[in-house]
């Protein structure tokens, strides 16, 4: 079945009214738990998976999908307007939205993460419907030893999320690599430094440490603060309006995040987190002022937002075409599929043409919807700034709480969320930022298993990571960022030096 009959195919399966209702009631749902912090789409998607043992499969897997890319609309909203990640994969939302809102433009970023999102989101499905077998073929090419050196070079990049200095950068990377190790080894069975604590065996949450260190800070950094809300008048649409430089400044970024969503989206194992924080490295990397970034950049926001909405469109690639899931939340959908008797796998699109292709035109009516759905509600979004400050920061400390109790009904959670808040306001006060401590956390127990993974298959050869091209060709990237790195920071140096010598000033 080609393309153009396919869609025709999706089109008369997705615009059946009983789909249409499942597929709202999915991107609904999704929006409102992206909203609010720490619940996340695979635990609703759990509590609802018994509900589609009474729905006709494509409308249950339908729903399903749009609760997962609903929740990455949602997700940038309480990032952006109290800096508190409402998914994992926002949280490089609170890097420039946040600085956005305390100036007086929550209105424009919350339109822009919209217009992204929607951007990101309808390019993934063209790269969907276009390129998925071509997608699923360069998936199958790459084993842990690219996978390994991919996620090397994407820590070398990530010195480059923080605004400061790159050895502080790096420190928060090899933290968040440290911290990443805590729990049971997946190889040995051992449990590591969990210090007695069994609930330290399944290692440090992530929802926790996300919300501690961008919530919980800020929380205590804002306790001396006398402020009434940030915002007094009431918000128009003109106002929520960005300049004619900020929609030039956007299109771009939003291309190149789609880009990167695209691609991260369709390996195993990677996903929309990866996808948002890489995409906000590339803008901060080639950006002719990065100093601007973290302190309000539009593209820091649009960026991450197009890459994160591409990659959970994408993610259906392998999930669909070759049965592996990419994530945990994919896992979900793969036993869905197969809770109805559909085996995912490349004969899917010709044995299940209704399915496979009325889920893919679903997305384009879901995101649709979204869009309508999400532009009206940005000024009353936008009105929690209103809230004075003294009781705005109780309900984030107990959405917080909520939020982390949820994932897995465990105390626990909600003490370490709070001293990971300490830790991160002290590194905020030293001037130590989290996103490159986030990205070192994410990246750090997969880069270690196919590490493992390849030495085991090699036994024990480092070659291995220089004989295959892909592997090799990734590390001769990152090597020449290093190697960048340092020439400029020399050149840096002796320019300073040769001023302070032209000037007479002490060294």
């Amino acid at each position: 079945m080609d393309i153009a009959n396919g869609l025709l195919t999706g089109l008369e399966a997705a615009l059946q009214p009983m789909t249409l209702l499942y597929c709202f009631i999915g991107v609904f749902i999704g929006t409102l738990i992206g909203v609010l912090p720490g619940i996340g789409a695979m635990a609703t998607i759990s509590l609802l998976l018994p509900i589609t043992y009474h729905i006709p499969p494509t409308s249950a897997i339908v729903m399903l999908a749009g609760v997962y890319y609903g929740a990455q609309y949602g997700g940038s909203t309480a990032s952006i307007l109290l800096n508190l990640p409402g998914t994992p994969s926002s949280a490089v939302a609170c890097l420039d939205g946040y600085p956005m809102a305390k100036q007086g433009r929550a209105g424009v970023a919350l339109f822009m993460t919209t217009i992204a999102s929607f951007v990101g989101s309808m390019l993934g499905i063209l790269v969907l419907v276009l390129f998925s077998p071509s997608i699923a073929e360069l998936g199958l090419k790459f084993g842990p030893a690219e996978y390994f050196s991919m996620m090397l070079l994407g820590l070398v990049a990530a010195s480059s999320l923080a605004s400061g200095s790159p050895a502080k950068g790096m420190a928060m990377v090899v933290l968040g690599l440290l911290l990443g190790t805590v729990g049971t080894d997946v190889n040995s069975g051992v449990a590591r430094f969990d210090f007695g604590v069994p609930e330290l065996m399944d290692g440090i949450n992530l929802v926790a440490l996300a919300m501690g260190v961008f919530g919980i800070s800020e929380v205590i950094g804002g306790i001396n603060q006398k402020r009434e809300g940030e915002v007094k008048e009431s918000i128009s649409m003109r106002s929520m309006l960005p300049t004619r430089k900020e929609w030039k400044d956007s299109a771009l970024p939003m291309l190149r995040g789609t880009g990167i969503g695209s691609f991260f989206g369709a390996l195993p194992g990677t996903g929309a987190s990866i996808a948002s924080f890489f995409s906000y490295a590339v803008e901060k990397k080639i950006a002719k002022d990065p100093s601007r970034f973290g302190k309000g950049a539009i593209e820091g926001v649009t960026a991450p937002e197009a890459a994160n909405n591409a990659a959970s469109q994408t993610a259906f690639v392998p999930t669909l075409s070759l049965g592996i899931p990419g994530d945990a939340v994919m896992a979900l959908m793969l036993g869905a599929l197969i809770i109805h008797g559909i085996q995912p796998g490349p004969l899917l699109m010709t044995q299940q043409p209704d399915l496979f292709w009325g889920l893919i035109v679903s997305f384009g009516i879901g995101n649709i919807m979204l869009m309508i759905l999400n532009l009206p509600l940005v000024g009353m979004w936008v009105a929690i700034l209103r809230i004075p400050y003294n009781v705005l920061y109780p309900a984030i400390l107990v959405f917080i709480a909520l939020g982390v109790y949820s994932v897995n009904n465990n105390t626990f959670d909600i003490l370490m969320v709070a001293g990971i808040g300490a830790v991160g306001y002290l590194l905020a006060v030293l001037k130590f930022e989290a996103a490159p401590l986030m990205l070192g956390f994410v990246l750090g127990p997969l880069m270690e298993e196919n590490l493992r993974r390849s030495l085991l298959l090699s036994r024990g050869d480092m070659m291995t990571f220089i004989d295959r091209p892909i592997s090799a060709g990734f590390l001769a990237f990152g090597g020449a960022i290093v190697l960048w790195t340092v020439w400029t920071s020399l050149k840096s140096a002796l320019r300073e030096r040769e001023r302070r010598q032209d000037f007479g000033e002490a060294p």
